[in-house]
């Protein structure tokens, strides 16, 4: 039986409130970190009170975790989607990489959020990757494995190390945003200006393509089809969470259709 619509109504109206929140969490939180973030500014932002805040989450640790976990089940999923295409292992992998730029590119706020954690990790303070670790990351690192192995299987990709390749292909990408500011410093333009991130997120493809393809003119052409389906993100560095993609994580529900 359907919810009333004066139910449904309240239900949407709530989902808006948490959704707004969380958008401003993760803003604030990535830029100022979990002890310089304000909850104050994060409700102000969100365009409610501090009560309210405390209503949908108990505590500001509380808030902190959800931001995370909402974003990086976002990841999960988008990710994972593009693991399980349809195409051929090897263009799958090359699809999930230009997936993983274009998501440091247009992301910032969970690649600071995990940069933050990865910092307290090596501190040995109190984290919040463990939960991630079994949401997240394993399951996409396995699902990667899965699809190299099934590409080395049919010949179609080289049969190299796994985990050399996904390093490979992971830490280029992931290199060239952290050492960003010391390239313009060195080369004296940006890196990160529109021209250059396109010029360099089509060369890590067409390289990928040459070098992990057991036929490289195929493995030109599947990077070339990559990139073409494939055109640089418009998205913004804030993108906001849509109100019917947010589950309460205290209830261990999954975002949905985050496309």
């Amino acid at each position: 039986m359907k919810a009333p619509l004066s139910a449904r109504s309240q239900t949407e109206r709530s989902d808006q409130t948490r959704a707004r929140i969380l958008t401003a969490a993760v803003r604030q939180f990535s830029t100022k970190g979990l002890a310089g973030a304000r909850t104050e500014q994060i409700a102000e932002e969100a365009g409610v009170n501090k009560a309210l805040l405390y209503y949908y989450f108990k505590s500001k640790d509380a808030l902190y975790a959800a931001a995370l976990e909402t974003v990086a089940d976002g990841v999960r999923l988008t990710s994972l989607a593009v693991l399980d295409g349809p195409e051929s292992a090897g263009e799958r992998f090359l699809r999930s990489i230009l997936n993983h730029f274009d998501r440091i590119h247009t992301n910032p706020g969970f690649q600071s959020l995990m940069q933050q954690e990865m910092v307290r990790l090596h501190r040995g303070e109190a984290h919040s990757l463990t939960p991630l670790i079994e949401k997240v990351f394993r399951p996409l690192m396995g699902r990667m494995q899965e699809v190299l192995v099934e590409g080395i299987a049919s010949g179609e990709l080289i049969a190299a190390e796994t985990t050399q390749i996904r390093f490979a292909a992971l830490g280029a990408n992931v290199f060239y945003f952290l050492s960003a500011p010391l390239m313009r410093l060195i080369q004296g333009d940006d890196p990160l200006e529109s021209e250059a991130l396109e010029f360099r997120r089509r060369a890590a493809i067409e390289y990928l393509g040459l070098a992990i393809f057991m036929d490289r003119a195929h493995g030109a052409r599947v990077a070339a089809r990559v990139l073409a389906e494939t055109p640089v993100s418009a998205g913004g560095f804030w993108p906001q969470l849509e109100p019917n993609l947010i589950r309460d994580s205290s209830k261990n529900q999954e975002v949905k259709n985050l496309k």
